[in-house]
């Protein structure tokens, strides 16, 4: 799996935090990040479809 490095605001890094550890949503900050581009990619897919771009 590659590795990336970016940037991340400290406050966006805080929420994200926020959300990660035992009996939270994400178990790592690299989880919560993939489950998010995930999330985005989606979204992303969803609009292309609806305007008629959609790749099959």
């Amino acid at each position: 799996m590659p590795k990336v490095t970016v940037e991340i605001p400290q406050h966006i890094f805080d929420d994200v935090q926020a959300h990660v550890g035992e009996g939270k949503k994400f178990v790592s900050f690299s989880d919560a990040v993939r489950s998010a581009l995930r999330k985005m990619l989606d979204q992303l897919d969803e609009i292309d479809r609806r305007r008629g771009r959609a790749q099959e």
